[in-house]
């Protein structure tokens, strides 16, 4: 029997599009970055509402940081929505993001899911926090110079 992390019944490909994979974002603080997801996913998808969204991941952040370590986070919070929605955001420069292991954050995987979506909700952010301990995974986002090469490094988890 394998002791590896499942892979949720959804692929990143199901919720992660190129154009909600974002390249040197110039956010300064956890809050801009948090309004640049809201407005990424708004942007793309009609249903999400902006403020809404924002204030949805400010919540969630104030119950505790979503910082995973590593120079990472997966800001997430439930919407009145049918579906999973995803953005990866790489920062320009790293911010605090009151990060357990106390380092900067430089890449985002925010996700949005349906408000009943307990455990799907779970199963994915595990999956995702999974791979960003891998720290090859995150010398290739890194790396990257394109929201395009961005996209590419996460399409082939999928």
């Amino acid at each position: 029997m394998s002791t590896h992390l499942s892979i949720p019944a959804i692929t990143l490909l199901d919720f992660l599009t190129c154009e909600r994979t974002v390249n040197a974002v110039p956010a300064t603080s956890k809050k801009k970055a948090l309004e640049l997801i809201a407005k990424t996913l708004s942007t793309n998808i009609p249903e999400l509402n902006e403020n809404t969204l924002f204030e949805h991941l400010v919540q969630r952040e104030k119950l505790g940081s979503t910082a995973i370590g590593h120079g990472c986070a997966l800001p997430h919070c439930r919407a009145n929505t049918e579906q999973v929605f995803g953005c990866f955001l790489k920062l320009a420069a790293p911010i605090d993001f009151d990060a357990p292991d106390k380092e900067p954050v430089d890449l985002i995987f925010s996700i949005v899911v349906p408000t009943e979506a307990t455990d799907m909700h779970l199963n994915i952010l595990a999956y995702i926090a999974d791979l960003f301990h891998n720290d090859t995974f995150r010398s290739r986002l890194r790396s990257a110079k394109s929201n395009e090469e961005l996209y590419q490094i996460l399409r082939h988890l999928a």
